[in-house]
């Protein structure tokens, strides 16, 4: 199973958080706040911060923005990967991604199964990559957030775990738009 090679050295990566919400301020955003301080642990940077409503164009055009930034690795965000006709988050991930990471999701609602049952079927979460930058989109509650950090991110986002990891393969996420 995944373990960790201890002779081999942590590598931080450089994470944005998002937080889509129609009502939450930085001061009320306890799902990213989760993100946050899970970052910090684990010895990654936290390398932006925002809170944008769920309207499509704008989460497209600061995902875009974020990919295009080389100081950025990784962008999560949280909230509006729900059923309702506000969450768009999803749709905003797919408009930017060059490639879906399917499993991601199904990984999410496996691990979400065994905290909540049959609810896992109401979450959209997602991952994708563009530009060389990986995207994920979570649901908007704490709970979440936590799940998706601690059995799934926090070892892919680390150098160090085996048998495979998204940071080793950084070097090679845009390797198509390189010139032969």
């Amino acid at each position: 199973m995944s373990r960790i090679d201890e002779t081999k050295d942590f590598i931080a990566t450089r994470i944005a958080v998002l937080t889509v919400s129609d009502s939450r301020s930085l001061d009320q955003d306890r799902s990213g706040q989760v993100l946050v301080d899970r970052i910090a642990d684990a010895g990654h940077v936290l390398a932006d911060r925002k809170i944008l409503p769920d309207e499509r164009v704008e989460i497209a055009d600061q995902l875009r923005a974020w990919v295009a930034n080389p100081e950025i690795d990784v962008v999560i965000s949280t909230g509006g990967t729900g059923l309702t006709g506000r969450d768009v988050t999803v749709e905003a991930h797919r408009d930017v991604y060059e490639k879906e990471i399917d499993a991601f999701g199904t990984v999410f609602t496996i691990v979400s199964m065994q905290k909540i049952g049959t609810s896992a079927v109401q979450s959209r979460a997602t991952g994708g990559v563009a530009g060389g930058t990986y995207l994920f989109a979570l649901p908007g509650s704490p709970g979440a957030c936590k799940d998706a950090w601690d059995e799934i991110l926090v070892k892919q986002l680390d150098y160090r775990h085996r048998p495979c990891n998204f940071v080793e393969i950084f070097p090679r996420l845009d390797e198509h738009q390189r010139r032969k």
